[in-house]
């Protein structure tokens, strides 16, 4: 159960950087108030992953995939930079994820 939480922190942690994009320095109420609502959802499953997951794995966890699927979104929607050197950073980045996952003992 911690690493489905874990997980769904992770993703509402890519809909806060995509709506923080979106609330223009939160000039733009509706975003901005998407904004604080997937930030603090976000922490707060966090927190409940971190009843069972050691802190290290957890927050590692919860941040790659933030900034993996931050990226990977920026890049398909927003027109980001493709560069293969980005591309195999968060292949890198992912790849971290999935062995921390594999290795822990929760």
């Amino acid at each position: 159960m911690a690493w489905i939480l874990l997980s769904i922190a992770g993703l509402l942690e890519i809909a806060f950087a995509l709506s923080m994009k979106s609330s223009e320095g939160f000039t733009r109420w509706i975003p901005g108030l998407l904004t604080v609502a997937t930030g603090v959802s976000s922490v707060f499953l966090l927190s409940l992953s971190l009843r069972t997951l050691p802190v290290g794995t957890g927050y590692a966890v919860w941040t790659g995939i933030g900034a993996a699927g931050t990226v990977i979104l920026g890049m398909a929607l927003l027109g980001d930079s493709v560069a293969p050197m980005r591309v195999l950073c968060i292949a890198l980045i992912l790849a971290g994820v999935i062995g921390l996952k594999l290795v822990s003992s929760a």
